[in-house]
């Protein structure tokens, strides 16, 4: 893309920007709302700038974006981690879009990125075994990654872990995303009755003993909300993933993100569950550790268990509740198997 600036750089595969003149902004022919970003809130435009050329620019603003509240993020944490550096060391698979990214007058964050268009995936996707491979071995670049930036400017752990805590939910009640997930735990006995419900039911309310397993095991960086609609297959750049939304960046276990990808994007992806599995587990041989997959599938329930239980009761499509109901025997099941072996 054309697009005005000044000090561009390159720093290993990925272009260093940040120096973009921001002007070119306020000359913009056109501007598009997008909408908002996912349910969160965040707002995104496209931006037609004067030379014809697009870019995709969001906004953090905490009175309209539901996930900062619930994260603590007074200012959008996405700006602090491209203002880090960490973004222009990512290893040879993973990409990201920001073009530039600053605090405004008012202190709140702006993304300008590449406009990605159909390259981002999203739920009426269909992810293949070949991508989904493509993504592990991307992941598993970026968790062998040595963390260049300030851990301060990331999201802590404790925080990514707990952002669907009932008690956190419960004190921003009145707002769409979370009264929908207020709703799915309290789905979440009917669903899932006996012993291991009870447990996870109970790191839903508090993820501290998720926190403290976490620490047994290598730490590594994270992109900490990894999902198909966070992510884009660019045909110019085969075999790589252009990751977006890094907000929520973080240090833990590298199983914590595939456990979440797992938890909230299977079922648009090629393979049942335990295919899923043994794919990364082949992507990543002798690293492999089973004892962090089993943590992280657990956290991916602990993670997204209210919208499974809301999606096999609410669900207007009877072959959707019928799927979430088979596949949460299988989470159960993996949750059950934590628990056994002692890892949280």
């Amino acid at each position: 893309m054309k697009i005005p600036r000044t000090g561009l750089a390159r720093r290993g595969n990925q272009e260093h920007h940040g120096a973009m003149d921001r002007a070119v902004l306020d000359a913009a022919l056109e501007r598009t709302p997008l909408g908002e970003d996912g349910r969160s809130g965040a707002t995104l435009d496209r931006v037609v700038l004067a030379d014809g050329s697009t870019v995709v620019v969001k906004r953090y603003d905490p009175d309209r974006d539901l996930v900062m509240r619930m994260l603590g993020d007074e200012r959008g944490r996405e700006v602090a981690v491209f203002e880090s550096g960490l973004l222009h060391a990512l290893p040879p698979l993973v990409h990201h879009a920001i073009l530039d990214a600053w605090y405004d007058d008012d202190g709140l964050g702006v993304v300008v990125m590449r406009d990605l268009g159909a390259a981002v995936l999203g739920w009426h996707s269909r992810v293949s075994a070949m991508q989904s491979r493509t993504v592990f071995r991307a992941a598993a670049q970026l968790h062998a990654t040595p963390l260049a930036a300030d851990p301060g400017v990331l999201t802590p752990l404790r925080e990514v872990l707990g952002v669907f805590e009932v008690p956190r939910l419960q004190r921003l009640a009145g707002a769409g995303l979370i009264d929908l997930a207020l709703r799915g735990w309290a789905h979440w006995p009917e669903v899932a009755p006996g012993d291991v419900g009870d447990r996870v039911m109970a790191l839903a309310h508090d993820t501290a003993p998720l926190v403290a397993a976490c620490a047994q095991h290598p730490p590594a960086l994270l992109h900490g909300d990894l999902s198909i609609v966070n992510l884009a297959l660019e045909s110019d750049r085969p075999g790589t993933v252009t990751l977006l939304d890094w907000g929520m960046t973080t240090v833990g276990p590298a199983e914590i993100d595939v456990g979440r990808l797992l938890a909230g994007c299977a079922h648009v992806m090629d393979g049942g569950l335990d295919e899923l599995v043994r794919r990364y587990r082949e992507v990543m041989g002798a690293a492999y550790d089973a004892d962090a997959m089993r943590l992280g599938l657990l956290a991916g329930l602990v993670w997204l268990g209210w919208n499974k239980a809301l999606d096999i009761v609410e669900h207007p499509t009877p072959h959707v509740r019928e799927r979430e109901r088979v596949n949460l025997g299988w989470w159960l099941h993996q949750a059950a198997a934590a628990f056994e072996s002692g890892v949280a």
